[in-house]
């Protein structure tokens, strides 16, 4: 009876609203059985719209392949990617991987690029379509490549660092085409470079202007706020400047997708950017879903199958064409083979950017329907093959070195080491508030030569500490993306220094859950309080003011350190407590 209401367009459910819950729950239901099948979820989010779009399920919820709401849920995935690509894009990676990204990306990009236009231009696409095709055959999938390497527990490999270096080149490359797509497709035929470098100025001047917006007024804002310590205002504030940032944009005429960027780019320069990561991190899959399934949305089942030559071709050339580039070019940049090899087969897709750049394409005039199926068919199923052929890149350079067609265990070129002090961690203790009992520990620990890191919620204490160069993360150790920011499954021990025991029972199973041999210790007023985290497997510290001194000698046997003797602990404690 419902069905046949919902199938009648009787239904009260907005179209909109309808097609929404749909994409979530199928994207449910793929998830887990992909999962379980350890496939990409990302093409299961692609084929759930490729399943909604092609099974007549559109029209339960009142809506049809040519309904506008389509084109609105694509914008906002969109939209919601690019803001993920401005907050997750690092400057600082970017001044570390310099050499990898601007020669290593430049030349993939250039010869990719150029079989690209090539292809295009056999298929009798006119100028401005051949640029498009041309950069979007040279882009990759960061998202699979990147949750690739880290399943497959590889995040600091030399390859999954190359990796990075080109991806970062490649997202520079599609920010600024899409500042010029305007001026390439309003001039027809022909490509005024006038236009082409008002379009390009414009742009750069703006995302500069964000990104000193983000680093000198941004953080005041945000200073100001998190004293607070309102967690509901802080986020809406920063949603508030976002939208600006993005309205900003869009009434520059650069589109509201490159404001959703720039304002990406606004709160990744700030030093609260951690805890605005935490808070956004649950939502990029939401988001990636969103947009993945959008693009699934577009695809003609009936048109795919009817090309399935071209599609296949199509998939093979660009895995072998775009693999055997990247592992040529970063062979040049004296990568040994086995990273190369797992280099070359992380980016060998297509990848989002790929279907976000035709997407804005078709803004100004669309694509030559069986051209654009092909393209986004190709697109899904080479990203699918990703997660396969990573897997496969270690046991082929095997058999090469076997064979004696390669050598093994070669030296990894500088610069291709972890550049974040954060993600290189590892062995290092997790320090949960920096009150007396905090600083107290983690001034006791360096001094034993062991690497810290800071949980802290006062703006206050971490703007000192992040100007003293003391590894600090303004974030909320209940939070699961915090801890994992904070490298949580690579530390040796964590420490809750402040009494508030709800707190660490509520931090406690996230922290078991990521890492379950790790030392945890922590404070506790009362022998209730000391009883109750006893039986969770808890070092507990008896007494606040002795908690200092005695959190100090523990973490030292937890560290076989016998550096300080007990006149420098008492030292240290009486000096954090004197005031």
């Amino acid at each position: 009876m419902v069905m046949d209401v919902l199938a009648a367009g009787e239904s009260p459910i907005t179209p909109f609203f309808g097609l929404l819950a749909m994409v979530l729950v199928l994207a449910v239901v793929v998830s887990l059985l992909l999962t379980k099948a350890r496939q990409s979820v990302l093409v299961g989010y692609f084929l759930v719209g490729v399943l909604i779009a092609n099974s007549g399920m559109l029209g339960l919820v009142g809506a049809d392949k040519n309904d506008p709401i389509i084109g609105m849920l694509g914008e906002l995935g969109v939209i919601l990617l690019m803001f993920t690509l401005g907050i997750e894009f690092s400057l600082g990676e970017l001044r570390h991987l310099w050499r990898i990204s601007l020669f290593g990306g430049g030349f993939q990009v250039t010869i990719c690029g150029a079989f690209g236009a090539l292809l295009a231009w056999w298929a009798g696409l006119p100028g401005p379509e051949i640029a498009v095709v041309a950069v979007a055959i040279a882009l990759s999938s960061t998202a699979v490549a990147m949750k690739t390497f880290q399943d497959m527990g590889l995040p600091n490999n030399p390859g999954a660092r190359a990796s990075l270096g080109i991806a970062l080149f490649q997202d520079i490359l599609v920010i600024l085409f899409i500042l010029i797509l305007p001026a390439i497709y309003g001039a027809g035929s022909s490509f005024p470079v006038g236009g082409i470098l008002s379009a390009l100025a414009k742009g750069i001047l703006f995302l500069g202007a964000a990104v000193l917006f983000g680093k000198y007024l941004n953080t005041p804002i945000l200073h100001a706020v998190a004293r607070t310590r309102s967690r509901e205002l802080f986020t809406l504030t920063v949603i508030a400047l976002c939208a600006a940032v993005a309205l900003v944009g869009e009434r520059l005429d650069l589109s509201l997708s490159l404001g959703a960027f720039a304002a990406g780019l606004v709160v990744s320069e700030s030093i609260y950017s951690h805890r605005i990561m935490s808070d956004v991190l649950p939502f990029k899959d939401l988001f990636l879903t969103i947009f993945f399934v959008s693009v699934g949305l577009l695809i003609d089942l009936d048109e795919v199958v009817e090309e399935w030559v071209f599609v296949l071709v199509g998939t093979v050339v660009i895995l072998a064409v775009k693999g055997g580039v990247l592992v040529g070019v970063t062979r040049l940049l004296k990568l040994p083979l086995r990273p190369a090899l797992l280099a070359g087969a992380s980016l060998a897709s297509t990848g989002e950017f790929s279907l976000v750049l035709l997407a804005k394409a078709s803004e100004f005039r669309r694509l030559d329907s069986e051209i654009e199926q092909i393209l986004l068919a190709c697109t899904a199923v080479s990203m699918g093959l990703v997660p396969s052929l990573m897997k496969g890149a270690g046991p082929f350079a095997k058999w090469l070195e076997d064979k004696g067609l390669a050598k093994a265990h070669q030296k990894v070129p500088e610069g291709l080491e972890p550049g974040s002090a954060i993600k290189n961690l590892e062995d290092h203790a997790v320090i949960c508030g920096y009150g007396p009992v905090g600083k107290s520990l983690n001034e006791a620990l360096q001094r034993c030569g062991v690497e810290t890191l800071v949980l802290e919620l006062n703006a206050d204490t971490v703007r000192e500490l992040c100007k003293a160069g003391q590894r600090v993360l303004f974030a909320d150790a209940t939070h699961p993306e915090a801890l994992d920011l904070a490298g949580i499954d690579r530390a040796r021990m964590v420490a809750f220094t402040f009494p508030a025991v709800e707190l660490t029972v509520a931090s406690l199973p996230l922290v078991r859950e990521r890492n379950s041999g790790i030392c945890v210790f922590a404070r506790a007023k009362f022998a209730t309080e000391v009883e109750r985290l006893k039986k969770l497997d808890v070092n507990v510290i008896h007494d606040e003011r002795e908690s200092g001194g005695a959190m100090i000698r523990a973490a030292m046997g937890v560290y076989q350190r016998a550096d300080l003797e007990d006149e420098d602990i008492r030292e240290i404690v009486a000096g954090d407590h004197s005031g």
